[in-house]
C-alpha cells in the first residue's frame, strides 16, 4: 500500500454542507451518549469533527486516498455567525463592559509575550533556529493558520529552515485541536470550584439551553426565523459595500469584520428610530441561526483536517505544544480568571480564551456557547472576547512577531 501514489478526491460545496450537518449530529449523539463529553462541555460540532477526521485519517493511511472538502459555504457562514453576533450587540453593554474589554486587551498581549516566550523556550531546547519560536508561538497559535502561512516562508528565508512552513501550519493544526477540548473542562473547574451561576435576566445570544421553559417567550417559527434572516443578509449587502470602500482607501479587512460592524450600527439604531418594528436582537430564532451556522463551520473545519500531517513531526513539536497548552491552561486559572472578576462571566470567557488563544475566534465561541448552553447565558462575554480577538489581536501579533524574530 506504501508504494501506491497518494490519490485525492474531492468532495464538493453543496455534500460537504450536507455532510458537515450530518457530522454534527454524529457530535450530538456522541455528547448524549459520551459522559466525559457532556460533562466537560466538549462542544458537537468538535466531537463529531475530530471523528470526522479520524475516519479520513484511517482512508488516507489504509488506501491512499487523500479526502478533501470544498469549504466555500464554510465561510459564508462565518460571516452570517459575526452578523448575528453584532445583531445581538448593544452599545449600553460595549460600555458597560468597557473596562472589562481594555483588561480582556492587556492580558491577551500579556500572553502573546507569554506564548513566543514559551516557543522560545522549546525552539532553544530542540535546537531550531531561534525566529521559529513564533511558528510555536502566536503565529499560530493565536494567529491560526492564516498567520502561520503568512510567516512561514519569510522565516525559511531568513534562517534556511526547510520545514518552518510545514511546522506552523502543523502547530496550528494542533493547537486548534487542543483548544477546543480544554475550554469546557477549564469552564467547568472554576464553574463547579466556585460554585458560581448566570445571571436569571439574561437573553440567549449563542446557544439555547438543552432544557428549555415551553412559556419562555420568543417562539421560534418561521416568520421569526425568516425575520432574522432578512436583518442579517441587509447587514451583509451594507457591509460588502463599506468593505469595497475600505478596500479603496488602501486598507484590507475581513470581510465578516465589516459585516459585524454594520450589524452593531444597525441594531443599535433601527430600534431606536422604529420602535414598533420586531427587531431579532436576543431573540431564540437569532440563537438558533447562530448555533446554526457555528455549528456547521466549525463541524466542516474539524472534518477538513488532515491528521496524517501530525503524524511525522514528532519531538519537537509536541513537546511545545504539550508546554503551550499547560501554560495556558495554567495561565487561565490562576491568573486570567482572577484578573476578569472571578464570577460567571469570567469563567465563560474562560473558556473562550483557552479557544481563540490557541485555536481561533469561531472555536472560543464554540466553547462557551457549550458552556452557556449548560449552565446559562453570559451575554457580555460573547459580545467583548470577539471584539478583542477579530479586531485588535492581529495588529498586536504581527507587531510582537516582528520583535521575536529579530532576538
Amino acid at each position: 500500500m506504501d508504494n501506491l501514489a497518494t490519490r485525492t478526491y474531492n468532495i464538493d460545496d453543496f455534500p460537504a454542507v450536507a455532510i458537515g450537518i450530518i457530522v454534527f449530529f454524529l457530535g450530538a449523539f456522541l455528547t448524549r451518549r459520551v459522559s466525559f463529553l457532556k460533562n466537560y462541555n466538549i462542544p458537537e460540532p468538535v466531537s463529531g469533527g475530530l471523528t470526522a477526521a479520524l475516519v479520513t485519517w484511517i482512508i488516507f493511511s489504509w488506501f491512499n486516498l487523500e479526502i478533501t472538502f470544498d469549504l466555500s459555504t464554510r465561510d459564508e457562514l462565518l460571516v452570517v455567525f459575526f452578523v448575528t453576533i453584532g445583531l445581538n450587540a448593544r452599545v449600553s453593554d460595549l460600555i458597560s463592559g468597557g473596562r472589562i474589554l481594555i483588561i480582556l486587551l492587556a492580558v491577551t498581549l500579556l500572553f502573546i509575550v507569554l506564548q513566543n516566550a514559551i516557543g522560545l523556550v522549546g525552539a532553544t531546547a530542540f535546537d531550531l533556529p531561534r525566529p521559529a519560536a513564533v511558528l510555536l508561538g502566536s503565529a499560530s497559535l493565536i494567529g491560526g493558520h492564516g498567520t502561520a502561512i503568512a510567516w512561514g516562508p519569510t522565516i525559511q528565508e531568513m534562517t534556511g529552515f526547510d520545514a518552518a512552513a510545514e511546522i506552523g501550519v502543523a502547530a496550528a493544526t494542533l493547537g486548534l485541536v487542543c483548544a477546543a477540548l480544554i475550554g469546557g473542562p477549564i469552564a467547568k473547574h472554576l464553574i463547579d470550584r466556585n460554585q458560581l451561576e448566570a445571571s436569571a435576566s439574561a437573553g440567549p445570544i449563542v446557544g439555547l439551553p438543552y432544557r428549555t421553559d415551553n412559556k419562555e417567550a420568543g417562539a421560534v417559527n418561521h416568520i421569526s426565523i425568516m425575520r432574522s434572516i432578512l436583518a442579517i443578509y441587509i447587514a451583509i449587502i451594507i457591509g460588502y459595500g463599506v468593505n469595497e470602500a475600505i478596500l479603496s482607501a488602501g486598507l484590507k479587512l475581513p470581510l465578516f469584520v465589516s459585516c459585524l460592524l454594520v450589524a452593531i450600527v444597525m441594531s443599535n439604531t433601527i430600534p431606536l428610530v422604529f420602535p414598533d418594528l420586531p427587531w431579532p436582537a436576543r431573540t431564540r430564532a437569532l440563537a438558533v441561526i447562530s448555533d446554526y451556522s457555528l455549528s456547521v463551520f466549525l463541524a466542516m473545519s474539524l472534518m477538513s483536517l488532515k491528521l496524517w500531517s501530525l503524524a511525522g513531526l514528532g519531538g519537537p513539536l509536541i513537546g511545545v505544544l504539550v508546554l503551550q497548552v499547560a501554560g495556558t491552561a495554567a495561565f487561565i486559572v490562576f491568573i486570567f480568571f482572577k484578573i476578569m472578576g472571578r464570577d460567571y462571566t469570567a469563567a465563560v470567557l474562560s473558556s473562550g480564551f483557552a479557544g481563540f488563544t490557541l485555536g481561533a475566534t469561531p472555536t472560543a465561541i464554540a466553547n462557551m456557547s457549550s458552556v452557556t448552553k449548560r449552565y446559562g447565558p453570559a451575554p457580555l462575554a460573547f459580545i467583548i472576547l470577539p471584539m478583542v480577538s477579530a479586531f485588535f489581536v492581529d495588529l498586536a501579533n504581527a507587531v510582537i512577531i516582528r520583535f521575536f524574530i529579530t532576538l
